[in-house]
């Protein structure tokens, strides 16, 4: 979606009311710290004055001290300004990461699995840092450019009220014109350099993890092709918003420079020598922090172009959404009747009803693709079937706490995900207060404890990113291992012992069919040896149950 900067400026604005003392103390700060730096020039014009003869209000010695501790005050009212908002910054973004991850919590998996894993990094990254201009660099900013222009205008305007109205107009062409105008220029060249950064990280991150199959059939050429050509791309991108931006830079200077000789021709015309060298000294000095909302029109684009695609996660809806405040229910089986779904309004499965009864092994057959797979994410309510209902303990899934659900649930998937870190730890995701016996028993059962003896650390091995020091068998076995010791009542198997010789399969197997009492297995598999256990079995083509 895409919105207005003005509009993401909004929502992300929202974001600081927590820290809205420390904000009000950065604007303070800065404005004090701007007065401080102007002052220092016109005080400057005074001390010309005093040396020319003619009288002013203060003495050469008065000049002098008072521009020493304007000196030292600009110093740490700038360091003090830089320090609350860079705190806010980084609190912020912390905060921001939070409600991010909490967000893709709420869409995983099915709102996620279409989107592209590199991008969502990019996002979570890069998108998400470059969020640090805004509330670093940008809030606070605005808000010390009205406020000073404000008290310049007013003190030039002391000297006569046409050079005040001349300093109004500097300030406005300089702090909201030329932003205006620069951010047209580049309206969509932010949105592109954010999208085309996040296509590169995902293109780099699928050849990371593919490289072993480039490398067997001798695809690196084209994959360094492929890498060169989006990162041509987005240095193009790149390299035409750095020639908007010092476009944008020499037409505020150009702009400064008029305003600054417009201030100093009309005030030789209205008042004495005095008058027209404090307040072009004023005006020369004081085009800071509207020069800081000029240049903004253009790096804000990268940044309001990072914040929208944070926003748009933030905006998506969820295909299911947790349920909360419900009476908790006890597994005592489970059942789908006439349930019917499809995905993209393809249809999947069609008018499917099963029981799933208390201390049963269930197996469920059929071709790949018939909807095996699905019909187990529905019974783990990642999607909501579109009509029929799937009732656990006779109560409407969709009525039954998330956190209810799966805690009575436990999981197996074709494709076993282990997170970088030791043997034990991916184990302990299933329970985290799991002892080493308990863990060594699931182990047992997943026939994958003498495996795991076998390596020289034994659980404490590091099984590496995605799991890739281990075979595909021995990442399965310890999923199943996983399922063990998370001792749901519910355990669903979406083909356990894909890859796995007959003997573990075996071992497995008969680990189920003791595992079985006070639980209810759903046992997904294409093995005629594997649905030898099952108590009974359902055969799923074409979307039907036969």
């Amino acid at each position: 979606m895409k919105r207005s900067g003005f509009k993401v400026m909004a929502r992300l604005i929202g974001l600081v009311r927590p820290l809205i003392a420390i904000m009000l103390l950065a604007i303070a700060m800065g404005v004090l710290g701007h007065i401080c730096a102007s002052f220092i020039t016109i005080l400057g014009g005074y001390a010309i004055l005093n040396a020319l003869g003619i009288e002013t209000a203060l003495s050469i010695k008065t000049i002098a001290i008072i521009l020493l501790l304007f000196a030292v005050a600009r110093g740490l009212l700038r360091y003090g300004e830089q320090y609350a908002n860079h705190l806010i910054a980084f609190k912020l973004l912390a905060r921001l990461r939070d409600i991010v991850f909490d967000k893709l919590r709420k869409l995983a998996p099915a709102k996620l699995e279409t989107k592209d894993k590199g991008d969502l990094i990019a996002l979570i990254t890069s998108d998400i840092e470059l969020l640090e201009v805004f509330y670093a660099h940008t809030i606070s900013p605005i808000a010390i450019a009205i406020i000073f222009s404000a008290i310049m205008i007013g003190f030039i305007g002391a000297i006569h009220w046409a050079l005040g109205l001349i300093a109004f107009i500097a300030y406005a062409v300089v702090g909201v014109a030329l932003p205006l105008f620069a951010s047209k220029r580049s309206e969509d060249i932010g949105m592109r350099f954010r999208n085309q950064s996040g296509e590169l990280s995902a293109y780099v991150l699928e050849s990371l993890r593919g490289l072993s199959e480039i490398m067997q059939y001798g695809k690196g050429k084209e994959r360094l092709e492929g890498i060169g050509e989006r990162t041509n791309r987005l240095s193009k991108v790149e390299a035409k918003m750095k020639r908007t931006a010092g476009h944008n830079t020499a037409i505020t200077n150009t702009v400064i420079f008029l305003f600054d000789i417009v201030m100093l021709l009309v005030s030789a015309k209205l008042v004495n020598f005095e008058g027209t060298l404090i307040a072009s000294l004023a005006l020369m000095s004081s085009f800071g922090p509207v020069v800081a909302l000029s240049s903004l029109g253009t790096t804000l684009q990268n940044t309001f172009a990072a914040g929208n695609r944070v926003l748009d996660i933030l905006d998506e809806s969820p295909v299911v959404n947790d349920v909360k405040g419900k009476a908790n229910v006890t597994f005592k089986g489970a059942e789908a009747n006439n349930i019917n779904f499809a995905y993209d309004e393809m249809p999947i499965l069609k008018e499917i009803s099963l029981k799933l009864p208390y201390n049963r092994i269930i197996g469920i057959t059929g071709r790949s693709g018939s909807g095996k797979s699905t019909l187990l994410k529905l019974l783990m309510r990642f999607w909501n079937v579109d009509s029929g209902e799937i009732l656990i303990s006779g109560a409407p899934i969709d009525e039954i706490n998330t956190d209810n659900l799966r805690d009575m649930q436990s999981y197996v998937t074709q494709e076993t995900h282990l997170f970088r870190a030791s043997i034990a730890d991916n184990l302990r995701i299933a329970k985290w207060d799991a002892s080493s016996d308990e863990i060594i028993e699931a182990c047992k059962k997943a026939s994958v404890h003498d495996f795991i003896m076998s390596l020289p650390n034994g659980y404490d091995t590091q099984v590496g990113e995605l799991g890739d020091t281990l075979s595909g068998g021995e990442r399965q076995r310890i999923d199943l291992a996983r399922a063990f010791l998370h001792d749901a009542p519910m355990i669903l198997l979406d083909e356990p012992t894909a890859n796995l010789d007959s003997l573990n399969e075996a071992v497995i197997l008969k680990s189920l069919q003791e595992a079985r009492d006070g639980k209810t297995v759903v046992l997904v598999s294409h093995r005629q040896s594997t649905m030898g256990i099952a108590d009974k079995t359902y055969c799923v083509e074409h979307g039907r149950i036969s």
